[in-house]
Parts: structure tokens; sequence; C-alpha cells
């Protein structure tokens, strides 16, 4: 699952992204008797003092949002009260409503690092846990690590023979989304599949996207000798109005590489593959078809920042329309991305509580049809 944990280790600034539109314009005098038009922002904020936020969902309440950096789900309120509904969640990465229950998905398990062993967590790593939608205590519904052991869906070499050490992060679950019908599919970008849980726990293999060969991509050493090329890495999941899936894949974070496959939601068969995407961690689908992709780690630079680098430029929202026109939106370090009341939301500022040890900045924005612009010349 090459991809993820670069994208962990990227450091970049945090910075909010806000356009205005303008005041109508009077000709002569009437120009000072003008009255003031509000300022209308681009990308409204929703809620704000977030740490970490990831998968951003919509439920009875209002919003659901993992906040990665505190191990917490939260229910933000149509009004932006924040309010805790599980904590003590090291690792989640993605949260979801299931009728009366709340889904919450533990990510992690990875090859070990150097150093100490971490304390013992109160729940696997790489599982998705069920919640009373209130609060409560969640219980594992699904032991996702367990079932990439014994199953290896995507068929790469997982140990290397020679030291017995992961090749990668055998299992590192991203993104949840409650299946219509019952159950629950989830993004796993260590594993390089989408699984399906159903409601008794019992694990399947929905979808497992080939790796990606074109470009960069092509040829490059991978985990095992016969698949060569950039992993997948599956991040995001969502409905279209039509009743098929989209999944967004990362493709070992290679500019350009990046895919979004429509599926079929019922068999996971391939519909479509859309491609020329940067790294993409979310999506979601607009009520005309249009197709919405967060890039995280858009204009990021390799390596270290130089020190006149302005963070505000990092991280982007794709507009696809039907016809597949591509227009953008700045939005900084999107990820989850939802679609309600015919609006997009979006979680900003992912990775400042994460990695960079500035707590309480995150955010729920609410962007604008009109933010997305064709590209630059």
């Amino acid at each position: 699952m090459r991809g993820i944990r670069a994208l962990h280790g990227v450091r970049l600034g945090v910075v909010a992204c806000m356009a205005a539109a303008s005041s109508p314009a009077f000709v002569g005098s009437a120009l000072a008797d003008a009255p003031t038009v509000p300022m209308v922002p681009l990308v409204r904020v929703v809620a704000e003092g977030l740490n970490g936020p990831l998968e951003l969902q919509v439920g009875v309440g209002g919003f659901y949002v993992a906040e990665g950096a505190d191990g917490e789900v939260t229910r933000v309120s149509p009004g932006g009260k924040l309010q805790t509904v599980l904590s003590g969640l090291p690792g989640i990465s993605g949260v979801d409503v299931s009728g009366g229950k709340l889904l919450a998905l533990l990510g992690g398990g990875g090859p070990p690092e150097e150093g100490p062993p971490p304390p013992p967590a109160a729940f696997p790593p790489a599982s998705l846990l069920g919640a009373p939608l209130w609060g409560g205590t969640p219980r594992v519904m699904a032991d996702l690590m367990g079932y990439e052991l014994a199953n290896n869906p995507d068929g790469q070499r997982q140990f290397d023979p020679e030291t017995g050490m992961p090749n990668d992060a055998l299992s590192n679950p991203f993104y949840v989304l409650a299946r219509r019908g019952g159950g629950a599919l989830v993004a796993d970008g260590g594993a390089n599949d989408v699984l399906f849980v159903k409601p008794n726990g019992e694990i399947s293999t929905f979808f497992v996207p080939p790796t990606v060969n074109t470009g960069a991509c092509e040829g490059r050493e991978n985990n095992s000798p016969e698949t060569p090329g950039c992993d997948a890495v599956p991040t995001g999941i969502a409905y279209g109005n039509d009743g098929a899936l989209y999944v967004s894949a990362l493709t070992g974070e290679v500019p350009g590489e990046g895919r979004v496959y429509k599926l079929n939601g019922r068999t996971g068969a391939v519909i479509d593959v859309i491609s020329g995407f940067s790294a993409p961690t979310g999506v979601a689908v607009g009520p005309d078809g249009s197709i919405y992709v967060s890039e995280l780690l858009h204009n990021a630079p390799a390596g270290e920042p130089p020190p006149d680098f302005d963070p505000s430029t990092v991280g982007r929202i794709v507009r696809v329309a039907p016809g597949g026109a591509r227009t953008y939106a700045s939005v900084t370090q999107p990820t989850g991305l939802v679609v309600h009341g015919g609006r997009l939301y979006s979680s900003a500022w992912a990775l400042a509580g994460l990695f960079f040890g500035i707590p309480g900045v995150g955010q729920i924005v609410e962007v604008s049809p009109a933010a997305f612009l064709p590209p630059g010349p």
C-alpha cells in the first residue's frame, strides 16, 4: 500500500483559504449613497476548533467527523456546536451513521516503526467499530487486519521472505460508508481493496483495483515482481444518484495518476475509470452528477518546503462536470467530502493537528459553486 505512509509524513503549513464576492459598483454621485452589500464567502466556515478532521458524513443531529489527531468522533450541530460522541480511539480515520448505529473506522496496521512499541490500544488497529448513535461503548464489528492476513485480496507478497517483516502496510483502512440495504463498505488503503462488512461482522471482498502502470507509475517496483506499478490505495467512497459507487484512489501519490473508479453499486463491477488526479483522498457526487474529488496535497512541495513557501496554496477540490469539464476550488488540506441538501461540504486543515502539533484549527467548510474556476494559464 505504497502511498498512505508518505501522505502522513508530508510537512505542510496551515492557512485558511477564503475568497469573497465584491459589491456592485455605481456611477457618479450615486456611489457614495450605495448600500453596503454583505461579502459572500466562496468557502464558508461551518464549524471550527477541530483537530485533524478526516472523513465527514451527515446523520441524525448534524455532521459527524472523525478527528484523527484527538481520536474522537464529533457531532456538529446545524449551528456549529461541537459535541464529542466517542473518544479514546487513536488512529480513527472514518465515520458514518447507519440507522441508529455509529460506524467508526480505525486505521493503522502498518509495519512496526523504529523506537519503543506503543502502549496497548483499547481496540485493535485496522478494525471497524459499532456504537450507539448518541454515545456509548463501541464494540468491534470486523477485524480487517485478520481478513487481510487470511485472504490477501490483492495477491501481493505481504512479508519479506528473508526478514519475515511486512513489506508494507498490510491493512490501513481510511474510509467507511454505510451501504444501502445494510452493512458497510470500507476503503482499505493498506490492503488495496474495498471490503463489504455485513451487519453481523462477516467480511467479503467487494472491489480490488489493479495496480496502475501508466505515466510515472509504469513498471515501478512493488511488493511482488508479478504486480509492478503503483498500488491504487483506495481512500474514499460515495454513492451517485444512479446508485453507482465512486471510489477515489491515491495511486502512490504520483501526480496525475490518481483515479476515481465508478462501480456497479451492487456487484462492484467497473463501469468507468476517471483519471488525471493527484493523490485524491475523498470523493462526492452532486445532484447534477458532478464528481467532486479532494486533492489534499495539491501544490505541496516535495521534501522540506523552502522558507518562503506559502502553505495557503496547498490543497484543492476538483469538480468534474457531467460533460467532463474540470474546474477547481482552493480549500486548504481538504479530505472528507459530502454533498447534503445539494451543497458541498468538506473537512479542511486536516493535517494540522495530526502532524504539526497545532491543535484546534481544523474546520468543516461549505464550498460554493462559484468557488470552482477553470485552470489558470
